[in-house]
């Protein structure tokens, strides 16, 4: 693994990531998702940010080896106990990216209104034709159709496909250099949404100990059922079964949003593929829908896709990217996510920096409503009614904390479901738990070594929050837990209680 140039700038606080400080960072109710790559690699750069705010860190499996990305994996993890947190690991896989090949010189410049042939059996390209590295690609499309290349900057019109060739008008012309993406506009391409570099990287994955898988192109919740059995079987020696986040970037998985929900864990809304198939105009419509749509399901959201792209080259956002981040806090999403800002950018810390700041201010302005939330409200299981009581007793009592003692963190994720201005701490034995618990919004785990005396285990979590100054004393908290302790799914009791007291 190399090692990359240090973040550009000053290491201290930017004057425009407002007045706040490191530990107003750690308590946003929205967390961040930063990349990690050359860029954010060398130890002193990632340490700083962890220490800016980042809750999970995301391996792209598009780039890198898997000697690589296991030994990020390690660095993380050093650099988290390091700052003495954890955070999450999402494992991002490629998925069937498909692209057209290289060319001699490495670039072609297209021409509007010329010929243009993508060929599935050329090996180098020219300004006439390309290869195809997903060679069944004449088998998907047709005369009429509309190819989008290069994330939708290039297009062509198919005039007809020829057994291996698809041969098109170029619309609208520009610079095409090796192994750039297409698209079809409309989506319907066939490629299947793991291919065997992602399988092969599922075990990658299971070895660098990742918290979350995430999964591209996902048409179908067979797509994700998929995911969910190689990843648990490549994590049966390892201990690990991770959640599986579906990326909806393909316009199929529009109308099978309800299905894919219930397969998966959460959601990422990638925008940048999904608009190329449905167009831009479409997207932001479509982003506030499926944050709905997952927080309905109880399951998490991302929302991901050029929040910060101009801070890869430049000290500070435009005002239009910390509209769009703000507004994806207000959406109610999970987690904003970094690609290319932190993996390859000349700024990792400051954008986290600047992040950061954005999203607490966006939390701060919200106001709760979570009285309207529950009046359609149905409670299916006894723990899940505990997490909703909880709410509700702590919003109308205006108490300073909820806290979940928790296995599974299924308390604490139904909870997070739920506007609520009151931070919400799970208290949990597991590593893991606390891991996937980074990604939650409004949830800040912490590890606590739960007895199996219930009224032990109350006080001493009581104890360890006003040891971190997360409560004071004579100030109401809401505590949950399960009886017996230590079973996880089973929380079936609620607590008030005045700190150092009994309310």
């Amino acid at each position: 693994m190399g090692q990359p140039p240090a973040s550009a700038g000053p290491p201290g606080r930017r004057e425009d990531a407002l007045d706040i400080d490191k530990d107003d960072r750690m308590l946003r109710s929205t967390k961040i998702v930063a990349t990690i790559g050359p860029a954010s690699s060398e130890p002193a750069v990632l340490r700083r940010m962890l220490e800016a705010g980042v809750d999970v860190v995301r391996f792209n499996f598009s780039h890198g080896t898997p000697h690589d990305h296991v030994a990020r994996a390690r660095l993380v993890r050093e650099e988290a106990a390091a700052c003495g947190r954890e955070v999450a690991i999402m494992a991002d896989l490629q998925g069937p990216k498909i692209r057209v090949g290289k060319f001699e010189g490495g670039k072609v410049e297209l021409q509007p209104g010329a010929r243009f042939v993508l060929d599935a059996s050329c090996e180098l390209g020219s300004a006439e034709r390309a290869g195809l590295d997903y060679k069944d690609l004449p088998k998907d499309v047709h005369a009429g159709d509309v190819l989008l290349l290069n994330d939708g900057r290039l297009v062509l019109d198919v005039d007809r496909v020829a057994g291996a060739e698809i041969v098109t008008t170029v619309r609208i012309g520009g610079e095409l250099s090796n192994n750039k993406g297409i698209n079809r506009q409309g989506g319907g391409l066939s490629a299947p949404a793991l291919t065997a570099k992602d399988v092969r990287d599922i075990e990658t994955a299971m070895e660098c100990g990742a918290d979350y898988l995430a999964v591209s192109f996902v048409k179908s919740r067979t797509d994700v059922e998929m995911a969910r059995r190689l990843a648990n079987i490549g994590g049966e020696k390892y201990g690990i079964r991770p959640l599986i986040i579906a990326k909806i970037e393909r316009s199929e998985a529009i109308p099978a949003l309800g299905e894919i929900l219930e397969a998966a864990d959460g959601i990422m809304v990638a925008r940048g593929d999904l608009a190329i198939e449905v167009g831009n105009a479409a997207v932001p419509a479509l982003q506030k829908r499926m944050i709905r749509m997952a927080r309905a399901a109880n399951k998490l959201a991302i929302t991901a896709t050029q929040m910060m792209e101009s801070m890869i080259h430049h000290a500070s956002p435009t005002r239009a990217e910390v509209s769009d981040v703000a507004n994806a806090v207000l959406d109610g999403t999970d987690a904003v996510m970094l690609s290319a800002e932190t993996a390859s950018g000349k700024y990792p810390v400051e954008v986290v920096e600047t992040m950061a700041a954005i999203v607490l201010e966006a939390d701060r302005s919200e106001t709760p409503g979570l009285d309207q939330q529950f009046l359609n409200e149905t409670f299916k299981r006894v723990d899940q009614s505990i997490a909703y009581g909880a709410l509700f007793t702590a919003y109308h009592l205006r108490c300073a904390a909820i806290v979940a003692l928790t296995e599974s963190g299924s308390t604490a994720l139904w909870m997070s479901r739920h506007d609520i201005d009151i931070p919400i701490y799970a208290l949990t034995p597991s590593v893991a738990t606390q891991r996937r618990l980074a990604l939650y919004r409004n949830v800040r785990p912490l590890h606590f070594s739960i007895t199996d005396d219930r009224d032990r285990a109350l006080a001493a979590a009581e104890g360890l929050l006003v040891e971190r100054a997360r409560v004071k004393r004579g100030e109401l908290i809401v505590l949950t837990c399960g009886e017996p302790m230590g079973q996880p799914g089973g929380t079936n009791s609620l607590k008030i209680v005045r700190v150092d007291g009994i309310a």
